[in-house]
C-alpha cells in the first residue's frame, strides 16, 4: 500500500513538474520571439537611420563640400563622399566628403575587397596595376571616416577613391593626419568637411606592370583641406605632403588652403561667401583645433615644428629611434608604477595614446633635487636622451635633471 502511495506521489510530481517545464519553455519561446521582433525592428530603424544621414551627407557635401567644376569634369556620387575622376592618370582629381561624429560608434572592420567603380565610365579596374608595384592603394576618403555605414565603407574601397602612396607615406604621416582629424571630430562633435586630392606633375612614375589594363601615374604630393562649420568662428586648414617619407612630423605639414587651390589650381570650397572664404583659406594656426574637450580628454597640440637649436616634437620622436635627440612637449600625465620601478611622463597625450612618454627609473631618483611627479605635471619641458621604442611609442630615459630643460628657457634662449 504504501509503495503505490509512493509512486502516485511520484507520478504526481513528474506530471506537475513536466507541466511546469511545458509552461516555462512556452514563455521563453514567447520570449524570444518579441525579443526576435524587437530586433528586427530595431534594425529596420537603424537601417533608416543611416538612410537619412547619408542623404543628408550628399546634400551637405554637394552645397558646401565639393571643389568648383571646370569643363570636362563629371562628378560621382557614392554613399559618403563624391568625386571627380581623371582618366589621363587613373587617379581621382579630388574626393570630397564630411567626417561625422558617427565614426566613434562604428565599428565596421577593413574589408579590403578593393573593385572597379561601376559608376566610373571608363576603366578603373587597376589591381594588376597596384600588384608589387611598390605603392600602396592609398585612399583619399579614409575607410575608417565610414565605419559606422557599410555602404559608404564599401564604396571607399573603390579604385576610383585611390591613388599610388608610398608605403611609408600612406602608412605613416598621412596615416597619422587621418587620425588626427577623427580625433577633432570626436572632442569637438562638430562635423569637418574634407577635400583630398593629389598634386600633379613632371615626369611622374608610371606604375609600369606588365599585365597592367591601364596606366596609373603616382603623383609627387598630396594635399587634405578642411573646414569646420559648425563651429563657433568657422576655421580651415589644410596639410600637404610629399609622396614618400615625411618625418617633420604631423604638425610641420600644416599649410593654408589657399597655398593648396595654387598648387592644385582647383577652388576647393566656392559655396562660401567672399569674405569667410578669404579668412578660413588664409589659416593654417594648428593650435586653433584644440580645444576644451581636447583638454578634458588630456591632449594638447604638440609643439609646432621646426623647433629651435635641433629640438623635435613628440610626434618627430618617432623618426629619431636609436639616435640622441631632444624631445620637447607638455607633460599631461604622470604614472607610477611599482611593477617596474619607475615613473613614466606622458607628452601631449595621455597613456595609453601617448605618441612619446619619458621615463624616470626609481634608482635615479636622488638625482633630482625636485620630484618630477608633481613637479613637471602640466609643463612644456624638453628632455634630452637616446631615443627608444616600446609597444611602438617613442621614448627617452632621464638620468637626472640636466637632462630636462624647461620650454620657457628654450625660448629666453638659455
Amino acid at each position: 500500500m504504501r509503495t503505490r502511495i509512493l509512486s502516485l506521489c511520484t507520478g504526481s510530481i513528474l506530471l506537475l513538474s513536466a507541466t511546469g517545464q511545458s509552461r516555462a519553455d512556452q514563455e521563453l519561446r514567447e520570449a524570444q520571439d518579441r525579443f526576435n521582433a524587437a530586433k528586427q525592428q530595431l534594425e529596420l530603424q537603424r537601417g533608416q537611420v543611416e538612410r537619412a544621414k547619408l542623404a543628408v551627407m550628399r546634400h551637405d557635401v554637394a552645397l558646401w563640400g565639393c571643389p568648383k567644376l571646370e569643363p570636362g569634369d563629371t562628378v560621382i556620387v557614392h554613399p559618403g563622399h563624391s568625386l571627380v575622376w581623371n582618366d589621363r592618370y587613373k587617379v581621382p582629381k579630388w574626393t570630397a566628403h564630411l567626417i561625422l561624429p558617427d565614426i566613434m560608434e562604428g565599428n565596421l572592420a577593413r574589408i579590403d575587397t578593393f573593385l572597379p567603380d561601376p559608376l566610373v565610365k571608363t576603366n578603373t579596374a587597376l589591381i594588376d596595376a597596384y600588384w608589387y608595384s611598390g605603392y600602396d592603394r592609398g585612399h583619399m576618403v579614409p575607410s575608417a571616416d565610414m565605419r559606422w555605414s557599410m555602404d559608404a565603407l564599401k564604396a571607399t574601397y573603390y579604385y576610383s577613391n585611390v591613388a599610388p602612396q608610398k608605403p611609408e607615406m600612406n602608412r605613416g604621416t598621412w596615416a597619422d593626419l587621418e587620425d588626427w582629424m577623427r580625433r577633432y571630430v570626436h572632442y569637438s562633435g562638430h562635423r569637418v568637411f574634407v577635400v583630398t586630392a593629389p598634386i600633379l606633375g613632371k615626369d611622374m612614375p608610371l606604375l609600369n606592370k606588365p599585365k597592367a589594363e591601364a596606366d596609373v601615374y603616382a603623383p609627387p604630393l598630396f594635399f587634405k583641406a578642411m573646414v569646420d562649420l559648425d563651429a563657433p568662428v568657422k576655421k580651415g586648414i589644410a596639410f600637404l605632403m610629399q609622396n614618400g617619407l615625411n618625418d617633420q612630423g604631423l604638425l610641420g605639414y600644416a599649410t593654408t588652403i589657399d597655398s593648396v587651390e595654387v598648387l592644385s589650381g582647383l577652388d576647393l570650397f566656392p559655396a562660401l561667401d567672399d569674405t569667410l572664404e578669404q579668412r578660413i583659406e588664409a589659416q593654417r594656426n594648428t593650435q586653433d583645433w584644440y580645444g576644451e574637450g581636447d583638454k578634458a580628454m588630456g591632449e594638447v597640440a604638440p609643439l609646432p615644428a621646426p623647433l629651435p637649436g635641433g629640438r623635435f616634437n613628440t610626434l618627430q620622436a618617432k623618426y629619431h629611434i636609436g639616435s640622441k635627440a631632444t624631445i620637447c612637449g607638455t607633460v599631461v600625465s604622470t604614472r607610477r608604477t611599482k611593477k617596474s620601478n619607475a615613473l613614466y611622463l606622458n607628452f601631449d597625450r595621455m597613456y595609453p595614446n601617448q605618441d612619446f612618454y619619458a621615463t624616470v627609473w626609481d634608482y635615479n631618483s636622488p638625482n633630482f633635487s625636485y620630484d618630477p611627479e608633481t613637479y613637471l605635471q602640466g609643463r612644456k619641458v624638453c628632455v634630452t636622451g637616446m631615443v627608444s621604442v616600446f609597444d611602438d611609442i617613442a621614448r627617452i630615459s632621464i638620468n637626472n635633471e640636466k637632462e630636462i630643460t624647461f620650454w620657457e628657457d628654450v625660448i629666453d634662449g638659455k
